[in-house]
């Protein structure tokens, strides 16, 4: 069953609930509707269905300690355990609700996701309204579900103001987490489906800087140039192994907030700019070649560099950043699976302190495209010292890390 093809279980991965709820919700609608979709759908009755799912991302990580040469700290993480929770309760209208949880390593809490009401009448205007995905580059839209490689998060360019923090702040502050916030998107698309949209209108920073309550405004479009994606939504993939045809896309994505960045004495305005590409060719031998892309360009207007360094602001990074990989998924099956290696480089170039960069080599072993996979890795670079903390002026120091990553997800 293909989430990515069909209407009745088009966001089954996207979305997350508790486990007790969706057990016993996937027992309430069998009793109603005993014959099932296939794997964790069930139908109601010809518009209503009801979709269940769980992801699971945890990973082993080896890195050198700079100042102890010759050794290594070691880290068992759990990444993400994702409980979805889909349905259609009319032609026209659905809901996505999803958790995560937060601190994974520490035992942690499960949190609200997505919550998500969904009005889908044409593929040119749908309305999305609760808590979802900003628009912003592929990065960002595959989410680490859908990401071509693992650690697309920890050893990539910066955040956006939604996945700048994950609770709020001891000022007060908050600006969403997980790459979410709670507002409205209109998304769809026009000739064919090779223009596609998503514009959004949402909460952004809150208190500190923002007084006024100022709306981040957040936009995304993108044109196939050949193949068309199918995705739920305005959702992408980082890749599809070969089986999405032809493909090459370029996105385009903005955000902007009055008053989305400082401190409620100094406030500066946000803009973050970010321009992404995909493409993807199925091989006459089978085998497929990927190419990920990506620019940032950040702004701020205001918000001096005295209060910068004096800390307690929002403190949105500004300058330039790129990400590109590249990988081969060789036709040949290996046992369960198929390896893909591949190869990754990551520049961050704040223009207030240094630049700072990461290379990237690594073989991902492919059982079920995004529902099974293995991952292994290797970074050196000084974006794994110096973190995301771009007002640090200190030259950090270039380290090696190692990565083992598993994903599941029905």
């Amino acid at each position: 069953m293909n989430n990515r093809k069909t209407s009745a279980t088009q966001a089954d991965r996207r979305g997350l609930q508790t486990a007790l709820f969706g057990a016993g919700l996937a027992a309430l609608t069998a009793v109603y509707a005993p014959v099932s979709l296939g794997g964790a759908t069930f139908k109601i009755d010809d518009t209503k269905w009801v979709s269940i799912g769980v992801g699971l991302r945890t990973s082993f990580t080896a890195t050198e300690e700079a100042a102890n040469a010759g050794k290594w700290s070691n880290d068992f993480n759990l990444d993400n355990i994702r409980l979805y929770l889909n349905g259609q309760i009319h032609e026209y209208f659905k809901f996505e609700f999803n958790t995560d949880c937060q601190t994974c390593g520490d035992g942690g809490e499960m949190r609200i996701l997505d919550a998500i009401g969904k009005f889908e009448f044409h593929p040119m205007f749908n309305i999305w309204m609760g808590r979802m995905l900003v628009p912003a580059e592929r990065r960002e839209m595959n989410g680490p579900f859908f990401s071509a490689v693992y650690n697309i998060f920890g050893a990539g360019t910066p955040f956006e103001p939604a996945d700048f923090n994950t609770t709020i702040r001891s000022d007060g502050t908050s600006a969403g987490s997980f790459g979410r916030d709670d507002g409205a998107t209109i998304w769809g698309s026009f000739f064919d489906g090779r223009l596609q949209y998503a514009v959004g209108f949402f909460r952004g920073l809150r208190n500190g800087a923002n007084a006024d309550d100022n709306l981040l405004y957040a936009q995304r479009f993108a044109y196939n140039f050949l193949d068309v994606e199918k995705n739920p939504g305005y959702y992408t993939s980082g890749t599809y192994y070969g089986k999405g045809g032809d493909i090459l896309t370029v996105g385009v994505s903005n955000q902007y907030q009055e008053d989305g960045a400082g401190t409620r004495n100094d406030p500066g305005n946000f803009r973050g700019t970010a321009v992404d590409l995909l493409f993807e060719k199925p091989l006459g031998n089978m085998g497929v070649v990927t190419i990920n892309g990506e620019y940032k360009n950040y702004g701020i207007k205001g918000y001096s560099m005295a209060s910068r360094l004096a800390g307690g602001g929002f403190a949105m990074f500004e300058g330039d950043a790129y990400d590109v990989s590249a990988m081969y998924l060789f036709p040949q099956k290996v046992w369960i699976g198929q390896f893909q290696p591949y190869v990754r480089y990551v520049n961050v170039d704040p223009i207030k302190s240094a630049s700072r960069e990461v290379y990237e080599a690594g073989i991902n072993y492919i059982i079920d495209g995004h529902n099974a996979k293995i991952m292994l890795m290797y970074e050196y670079g000084d974006l794994l010292t110096k973190g995301l903390d771009y007002r640090s002026t200190a030259s950090g120091d270039h380290v090696s890390s190692i990565k083992l990553g598993l994903q599941l997800q029905i």
